[in-house]
């Protein structure tokens, strides 16, 4: 397993880790014991960076890693963690909150659920409106000289905030929306971040399954995000499901699948990003796996612009109610 250095700042990771969301529900049921045996499969494969949200199935998703962490050496694994984003009783979303005081809540709870003395890389899932940037960071410095956890990262926020919240502690990685089909932080956050010397932790590198070539039309679940998600709808899906066809050939042509060719081409736009599969299986796991082989030519890279250019999908990658409020898209 490759290993990159994750920012100027912060520790060394593998070359793609593991998004651990799907484990607890979002995308449908899922199974706990497949999914702590894919945590462990990632684990024995060199993958050390595991990411989740204390709001992930209301700490369902926490406690799952720690079962799968539990005896475990500390230093085999990176734990990411997201806080802020708060839930009510029926699982409804209920805004964020991200006072100093909620943050040293959030991660007594966190740090109890996983059953670990610290959390390598914590930061809040979305910018708290309500509460200036660098309240947030200076809260989570002092974290820091607590020994409660190690480094600071961002999650889906504005090259505006990503300098504000660096101009107060050093900031390892951003965690944000990127794929062949979500090239928003191309023009403004991606240079940021580099200048700053910022990693990218990439999510969403198939699109919640839309690009993994795996996904047919009408195949969402109850209790599955992607039964609301735009680029999944009536219309769209078609029409997005066309650009993975087109896809597919190159993959075809490559004897790869069209998932390897997707992870592969994130993982390719340079080491500071890393991309975060996030397999719920063991067979999909390997399948993400299969993409640190592919080797894209400069022709191959044209050949996918042509199949899948910028701002191709359509629909947006959240609700509007949703992508009204998030940082990252003004």
């Amino acid at each position: 397993m490759q290993m990159h250095q994750l920012g100027k700042a912060g520790p060394k990771v593998s070359a793609i880790g593991l998004g651990c969301m799907g484990m607890s529900g979002m995308y449908g049921p899922s199974d706990r014991a497949e999914g702590i045996a894919t945590i462990h499969a990632a684990l024995d494969a060199g993958i050390n960076l595991l990411d989740t949200g204390d709001f992930y199935g209301m700490g369902h998703n926490e406690m799952l890693i720690g079962e799968a962490i539990k005896g475990l050496k500390r230093d085999d694994f990176l734990l990411s963690v997201k806080f802020g984003a708060l839930r009510d009783p029926a699982g409804a979303w209920s805004g964020y909150d991200a006072r100093p005081t909620a943050i040293r809540n959030f991660l007594a709870y966190t740090l109890q659920r996983l059953g670990v003395d610290y959390i390598d890389i914590y930061r809040p899932a979305r910018l708290d409106p309500n509460v200036p940037i660098e309240e947030q960071v200076g809260a989570m410095a002092d974290l820091i000289k607590e020994g409660y956890i190690r480094h600071i990262g961002l999650s889906e926020v504005g090259a505006d905030t990503i300098r504000r919240a660096a101009a107060v502690h050093p900031i390892v990685d951003l965690q944000i929306e990127y794929s062949l089909i979500s090239r928003g932080i191309e023009d403004q956050i991606l240079p940021t971040c580099r200048e700053l010397g910022i990693g990218i932790t990439a999510y969403g590198v198939l699109s919640r399954g839309l690009i993994s070539g795996h996904w047919q039309k009408d195949a969402a679940q109850k209790g599955d995000f992607r039964a609301f998600s735009p680029r999944f709808q009536g219309g769209n899906v078609e029409k997005n499901l066309e650009l993975v066809e087109a896809l597919r050939q190159i993959a075809d042509t490559k004897g790869v699948s069209v998932a390897q060719i997707a992870i592969a081409w994130v993982d390719a736009q340079g080491k500071d990003i890393i991309p975060l599969v996030g397999a719920r299986r063991r067979d999909r796991l390997t399948e993400a796996l299969g993409s640190l082989s592919v080797e894209l030519s400069e022709a191959d890279f044209a050949a996918i612009e042509r199949a899948v250019p910028k701002d191709a999908a359509v629909g947006g990658r959240y609700p509007e109610a949703q992508l009204a409020h998030m940082d990252s898209e003004k």
